[in-house]
């Protein structure tokens, strides 16, 4: 079990994963505590990559306590490899830190499944659920992110991982985005009752029941709705939470290099970006995946983070800023409080068990 959160957050970090390695993390880390000095690290790598990184970063030695690890997690590695070699990876020493109260949480930029194996293995999950979920926030057009979950560490799911997921997530929402009764929504094919599978209708008939716990589900919501900001915590089985993300992730690409194009296809439009510059840069700020980065694994009896394998600098510092976050609000300790809380009732009433 992770230790109590503490006021300087310990978080554990694992060097090697990521697509470029130690070096964007470290960066990171360092742009991480130039907002918040009160940061400690525990890091976990090849020592002869690690520590000229730190160097020249002023003030991040004296944070950092570096652990050497013989090995890392490769992308394209199983799974059910990366299980047995857990113990000599800097992934798996960076969980194991949780696991023995050394951090208050992990994070990795390394290989998703691994990390969730791993994880799940070390830390367990926590009473009443089934299955963690990972959950992240996505940019909208309203006031707030969106938090949406699961986003792939599980591919097929019943009704009641639906409604432990909706659960976390609400918990997550009002944790990270201050909400306090955020609104939910289970992702569908149509926003009709009589639509969807038979798992979605069954979760949605336990969470209208629900209303004795801090959130407020409002029924279905489709695809195409969820950047209009009209909900807080969107709620998917893996399969389709992953494919959501990877479009949306998809769609921003998409309209970021179609604005570029349009802009320097001639003359008159190199005038117009001129114009335009400050609207774009907005819209370029609002797309930009690395200030949205920072993937949770919900459920589990202790905090680790996801972060990009493609993440810069500055997506590794908004990773760690959200794990900062989730340790100094408790994060787990909520999840398990509204999760006694539902079992407590369903119990009571007859309900699901």
């Amino acid at each position: 079990m992770a230790k109590a959160a503490s006021k300087s957050p310990r978080i554990a970090i694992d060097a090697m994963g990521g697509d470029i390695g130690p070096a964007v993390i470290i960066a990171g880390m360092a742009r991480a505590r130039r907002k918040s000095a009160a940061l400690r690290f525990e890091l976990y790598g090849d020592e002869k990559l690690i520590n000229p990184e730190i160097a020249k970063h002023a003030g991040l030695a004296a944070a950092t306590n570096v652990h050497h690890a013989i090995d890392a997690i490769q992308g394209s590695e199983k799974p059910s490899q990366a299980i047995r070699r857990a113990k000599t990876t800097s992934m798996g020493m960076a969980i194991n830190a949780v696991k023995d109260g050394i951090a208050d949480a992990a994070l990795s930029a390394g290989n998703t499944g691994a990390l969730m194996a791993i994880a799940k293995l070390a830390l367990r999950t926590m009473p009443g659920i089934d299955r963690p979920a990972l959950a992240a926030l996505l940019p909208t057009l309203g006031d707030n992110d969106l938090v949406m979950l699961d986003l792939g560490a599980n591919t097929e799911c019943d009704a009641q991982n639906l409604v432990q997921f909706a659960v976390m997530g609400a918990a997550y929402a009002r944790t990270a985005l201050s909400i306090d009764k955020p609104r939910v929504k289970l992702l569908n094919i149509g926003t009709e009752e009589l639509k969807g599978t038979g798992e979605l209708k069954e979760a949605a008939a336990l969470l209208r029941e629900a209303d004795y716990l801090p959130f407020s589900f409002i029924g279905f919501t489709e695809g195409d709705q969820l950047s209009r900001g009209e909900v807080d915590v969107v709620v998917t089985d893996g399969f389709s939470g992953n494919i959501a993300l990877k479009t949306a992730e998809g769609t921003a690409r998409f309209v970021t290099d179609l604005h570029r194009r349009a802009f320097t296809s001639s003359l008159r439009s190199k005038a117009g970006f001129a114009l335009s510059k400050p609207a774009l840069h907005m819209l370029k700020v609002h797309l930009d995946p690395n200030n949205h980065n920072g993937a949770v694994f919900l459920g589990l009896n202790g905090l680790v983070v996801k972060s990009h394998g493609s993440a810069t600098p500055k997506g590794v510092a908004n990773a760690i800023e959200v794990t900062a976050r989730m340790i100094g609000n408790d994060i787990t300790r909520k999840i398990g409080d509204d999760l006694d809380n539902f079992r407590a009732h369903a119990f009571s009433d007859g309900g699901a068990k």
